[in-house]
């Protein structure tokens, strides 16, 4: 694909300094300005490619909104629900992460609560500091032959059940992405959480903040747990119920719980925290010196990665883009957008579009689907929506307009590169195109029914018109042409002309206004591509 150009970037928290020293070695400009308030920070990202963040910046949609020229938000950790994602998606913003910078600090200290619930560690030591020798008070229970239950197997889930595995632990688990076969060779055996949440002894949670996971452990849920189930949540404040939670230990259905995140941070609300049953961390999964240094190199090298075309990792909201860092995504890429741009010219509608098709025929075709059909998309839209449609945020330009896309994949007889064809509907009338790539550059093999009898190359400016076949025809055009100031630089003809088909002209400059052609076309279109 096409290198993303990131020439500045603002960093707007602590972030190891590897950071700032790997992207000014490659040429990115680095401005340090931390703690900024929500108005300082939306006054000051409009100079900036791109945005550095941990967890405490709050990157709103009105951030996003003020950040004219911004193509990255790169978050050093791993959630990014203090990132408008959404805003940055219509944006056109890439949202990206490390997503295996803090594994292992997070892991390690969901393990140290485990621990320190299981032996009451931090309790014996504060009652030791007020002079007390109180062994009866402080009686534990060991983790050997107890059962872990894991919520959400991820990296972090998976190097928990790795560690307590050690202690002699059995662990299940449940997510609804990793496959079971898959968290079975880390000897998690997979359940439903009606099934999961009465056989545990612990449990611990590893999920994303989102709607289906807020309030995840709730009254409900803890009523179907064991009496005395302790639990961790080292993930996101809010999967676990705060008020269920103080509930479930003041009834002693919950024996403990190890929270190092809060729906408020730092919390008001202090009944938790004083808890007797409850060890605290303030926020502290990501907070080793490893982790840090990992983050910030991790980012800065993704965002370098990005830069220099090389790969695209931890990409939270533009998938479709990983697959394009290779030599032969470019050309697809630019052939999809031509192809657009030729179908939007020729409509006649000014209403907006009702119906995309795209069709893709041919091996050298069928690892592009995802991002050909962006592609097209953004051909398409350029001009007709108020944010700039790129690969990030076509797709859902296109839903919010209306526009029905359906794409499929054929395969092909022939060794050849693979054709892809494109249909739109736009208050009843249909246009179609399709087009290839040969040596390198995009061509157009066909427009709404006239196959051209040499292949269009899409490049420069271009004159589409659709005529009636006479001798006199490529004579009056070059008149009419040469009347406006423009010459006729190729011509290229419909292979059959029976009855009104399509031609291409390339032209020196674009007219100036097509009613120039009124009498001798029927229809007409330009542009430079």
């Amino acid at each position: 694909m096409a290198s993303i150009s990131i020439k500045s970037v603002l960093i707007s928290e602590s972030v190891d300094p590897r950071c700032k020293t790997i992207l000014e070695e490659n040429g990115i400009r680095v401005t340090e300005k931390h703690n900024m308030k929500k108005e300082e920070l939306i006054a000051e990202i409009k100079n900036y490619d791109g945005l550095v963040v941990r967890s405490a910046t709050k990157v709103t949609a009105d951030v996003i909104n003020a950040a004219a020229n911004l193509k990255i938000i790169g978050r050093a950790g791993t959630g990014v629900d203090n990132v408008d994602v959404d805003a940055a998606t219509k944006m056109g913003i890439i949202v990206m992460n490390t997503p295996s910078g803090n594994t292992i600090s997070a892991a390690e200290l969901t393990c140290a609560l485990l621990m320190s619930l299981s032996r009451n560690v931090p309790q014996a030591a504060m009652s030791m500091r007020a002079g007390n020798w109180d062994r009866k008070k402080f009686m534990g229970s060991e983790l050997y032959g107890k059962v872990l239950g894991i919520v959400g197997l991820g990296r972090i889930g998976k190097e928990v059940a790795n560690r307590m595995q050690a202690f002699g632990m059995k662990t299940i688990g449940y997510d609804p992405i990793t496959p079971v076969e898959v968290s079975a060779t880390w000897g998690v055996e997979q359940m439903s959480l009606e099934q999961l949440w009465p056989l545990c002894d612990y449990i611990t949670v590893h999920t994303p903040l989102m709607p289906s996971t807020v309030g995840l452990l709730s009254d409900e849920s803890f009523a179907k747990c064991k009496r005395g189930v302790k639990v961790v949540n080292c993930a996101r404040g809010g999967i676990i119920d705060e008020a269920a939670l103080l509930r479930a230990l003041e009834s002693g259905q919950c024996g403990g719980a190890g929270l190092d995140v809060f729906v408020e941070e730092p919390p008001q609300d202090r009944s938790l925290v004083n808890h007797p049953n409850v060890i605290c961390c303030p926020h502290l999964g990501a907070s080793t010196k490893e982790a840090q240094a990992r983050c910030g190199q991790d980012i800065a090298l993704q965002i370098v990665d990005m830069v220099k075309g090389n790969k695209l990792v931890g990409a939270v909201n533009a998938q479709v883009l990983a697959s394009t860092f290779s030599p032969d995504s470019s050309p697809l890429i630019k052939l999809g957008e031509a192809i657009g741009a030729v179908l939007q010219s020729c409509s006649v509608s000014k209403n907006p579009l009702s119906h995309v098709q795209i069709t893709s025929q041919g091996d050298g075709m069928k690892s592009s689907a995802s991002y050909m059909t962006a592609a097209v998309l953004v051909g398409l839209l350029n001009g007709k929506s108020d944010s700039c449609p790129n690969l990030i945020n076509v797709l859902s330009l296109a839903e919010e307009s209306g526009i029905t896309v359906n794409q499929n994949h054929s395969a092909s007889d022939e060794a050849s590169p693979g054709t892809c064809l494109v249909e739109i509907v736009t208050d009843g009338f249909r246009y179609k195109a399709t087009g290839t790539v040969q040596g390198g550059r995009p061509v157009l093999l066909e427009l709404s029914g006239s196959v051209f009898r040499q292949p269009v190359s899409l490049a420069g400016n271009l004159l589409f018109f659709k005529a009636s076949p006479s001798p006199q025809l490529l004579s009056s055009l070059v008149g009419l042409l040469a009347a406006e100031g423009v010459q006729i630089e190729s011509f290229s003809a419909p292979a059959e002309c029976s009855g009104a088909s399509w031609y291409c002209v390339g032209v020196s400059s674009l007219l100036q206004d097509l009613c120039a052609l009124k009498s001798l076309v029927q229809e007409a279109a330009q542009l430079s591509a």
